[in-house]
């Protein structure tokens, strides 16, 4: 899994070209049983890839907070929520909240989430890939494939999947 991931932004790189059309093609014309296919490339991906062993979205991203998010999680620490954003969060160029640095400061070592119960939502539907109206999110999907193999493979067999 760590030689894959190593080799992942490459890769993503060299399909970029492709999954590019691929998307503008998908986004013109979806198939109408397309949140239907993507649930199953989901499901069958998520049968054989286990995030512990890989953890690469905390590790090189950060999860976008909303306001629920952070109530919910500084609710989690007994925290006011400007104690938990001053704590952990910055707001981004697009003034959303993020984390201060990554690796996420969640992350521990056996890559397991301090906070998963309470997990800011952006995280809790990583990589967006069983998401419904798929087409939609095809910007967020090229970069996820960059940080995320079981992305990055769901992208690949969608390609084989759904002929243009």
């Amino acid at each position: 899994m760590d030689d894959f991931i190593a080799k992942l932004p490459k890769l993503a790189k060299d399909k970029h070209g492709e999954n590019k059309k691929f998307f503008a093609k998908l986004k013109q014309k979806p198939p109408k049983n397309l949140d239907y296919v993507m649930q199953e490339l989901h499901e069958s991906e998520f049968e054989r890839t286990d995030c512990l062993q890989c953890a690469n979205c905390c590790k090189t991203t950060g999860p976008l907070f909303t306001n629920a998010d952070i109530e919910r999680i500084s609710k989690h620490f007994k925290q006011k929520p400007q104690q938990f954003i001053a704590e952990y969060l910055r707001l981004d160029e697009e003034n959303d909240y993020v984390l201060q640095q990554v690796p996420c400061t969640f992350l521990g070592a056996d890559n397991y989430c301090g906070i998963y119960d309470v997990r800011p939502k952006a995280c809790r539907e990583f990589p967006h890939t069983d998401r419904k109206k798929f087409q939609q999110i095809s910007n967020l999907t090229l970069k996820n494939v960059a940080i995320c193999p079981a992305a990055f493979n769901i992208v690949e067999k969608m390609k084989q999947h759904i002929k243009f």
